[in-house]
């Protein structure tokens, strides 16, 4: 099973200790040009891949075949920590140890703290160069290594979005047209409310309402395409209690209490067992169904997000490799290297292609590599063009956990009628500011 779920909760308790013990200070320089480095000198790499099984062997071969090309290059690759959560505390020992790796992975929500450590690497004048391909890369996904704007402290590593599934089998069943990709809110609404059966206990749609990050990130392409913002332009304060906010919040509220036609999850994961099953019409979510969908031969389809006003945007929860500035200029030099290597289309297609995620880059669409994992995932190709629709980037500012648990919580009790729009938004918006506040 390949399960990807928004990857915040597993930095909360330990997002704040990263200053705390690393200190703070200002990104490292750029990886030295080759004129300053002995480039022919032996040189070895640390790389906390943070995967396991099938993928970090994959990754292993990959780091085997740099070394082929670049004999004096040695990458040691491991995973870096038994799972992906706990690199985040691993990186924490190793800034205060000084002993920490020249590559790890990283979730895109760690992106401001790892910076703010002081010990990133920052590679904003080498990504210029046309060689790198940096703005074939999804816009959120650049974001996503600079997040202040200032620096650039590593590439991406994976992309994601959120796009609409429906179950055929639910459609059919109620007699209603596949949604298409000029599908308005309004559309979704009322089939939703067409496949709603109490007495088949079947929902048009659900969502989650645990309160987590999935409850979320689910909300913010509804809070975009209605034109508003997360935070402040200086990003100092919340600025999802708007107008537009509310507007967002409200249609959700209307189609949960007023259609019932919400199926409201508990526990972020239930609702993708009921849509495989025939019991939900439409979820809305990412590459990481297709694997268990395809395994319980539901029948379904994927198209983009319903739009406002022709806005269909979508949200990415992109992952990163954060490049680690360790002092040494060969080191920095050869690691940047190694990524730009291992980013390139030619690489990435036997890499996130060959384990099932979207490509990097647009380019890759057309690949032969590409086209056999969509014809074993349908719908993979729809989820990899619906990256474009991802424009704006979720936010990793430090407190930006706070702030996802305040709307979340507010959300969450809007959908089960308690409270209104307004209200909560506006009590949520004041705990996300003391959030923010305290960093």
């Amino acid at each position: 099973m390949r399960t990807r779920l928004p990857r915040i909760a597993g930095a909360v308790a330990l997002a704040t200790s990263l200053l705390a013990m690393a200190g703070c200070g200002t990104s490292g320089p750029a990886p030295s040009s080759a004129s300053a480095v002995d480039t022919t000198a032996p040189v070895t790499l640390t790389w906390w891949t943070g995967q396991s099984d099938e993928a970090e062997k994959i990754l292993e071969g990959m780091a085997a075949e740099f070394h082929t090309l670049h004999p004096n290059v040695t990458i040691n690759v491991s995973s870096g920590a038994s799972s992906t959560e706990e690199l985040l505390q691993k990186l924490s020992a190793g800034f205060a140890s000084g002993t920490y790796p020249n590559i790890s992975y990283a979730f895109g929500s760690w992106s401001s703290e790892l910076e703010s450590s002081g010990k990133t690497q920052d590679i904003t004048e080498l990504v210029t160069d046309p060689a790198v391909k940096w703005d074939e890369l999804p816009e959120a996904a650049r974001l996503t290594v600079r997040p202040t704007g200032a620096k650039t402290i590593g590439f991406p590593a994976l992309v994601d979005n959120i796009s609409l599934l429906y179950n055929k089998t639910v459609f059919d069943a109620y007699g209603v047209a596949y949604p298409t990709e000029n599908w308005t809110w309004d559309d979704f609404r009322a089939a939703a409310k067409q496949m709603t059966d109490p007495s088949k206990q079947t929902y048009g749609y659900a969502y989650s309402v645990s309160g987590s990050e999935e409850t979320t990130w689910q909300f913010w392409p509804h809070l975009w395409q209605n034109g508003g913002k997360i935070l402040s332009d200086d990003q100092k304060t919340a600025a999802f209690a708007s107008p537009e906010g509310e507007k967002a919040l409200e249609f959700l509220r209307a189609m949960a209490q007023d259609d019932k036609s919400v199926y409201l999850d508990q526990t972020d994961t239930k609702f993708a067992q009921l849509f495989a099953n025939d019991r939900i019409g439409m979820m809305t979510s990412g590459p990481w169904q297709l694997y268990d969908l395809n395994t319980a031969k539901t029948k379904y389809g994927v198209t983009i997000l319903p739009g406002t006003n022709g806005d269909h945007q979508t949200v990415s929860g992109p992952d990163i490799w954060a490049l680690l500035d360790t002092g040494d200029a060969a080191e920095n030099h050869w690691s940047f290297e190694f990524l730009k290597w291992l980013t390139d289309p030619a690489q990435d297609l036997r890499w996130n292609v060959k384990y099932g995620n979207l490509p990097l880059r647009a380019s890759e669409q057309d690949s032969p590599e590409f086209k056999a994992q969509v014809k074993a995932l349908p719908g993979l190709d729809v989820m990899a063009a619906n990256s474009a629709n991802a424009k704006t980037a979720r936010p990793t500012v430090q407190g930006y956990v706070g702030l996802s648990e305040a709307i979340g919580s507010a959300i969450s009790h809007v959908l089960q009628g308690d409270g209104t729009p307004a209200d909560a938004l506006a009590e949520a918006a004041k705990k996300a500011d003391v959030a923010l506040a305290e960093g």
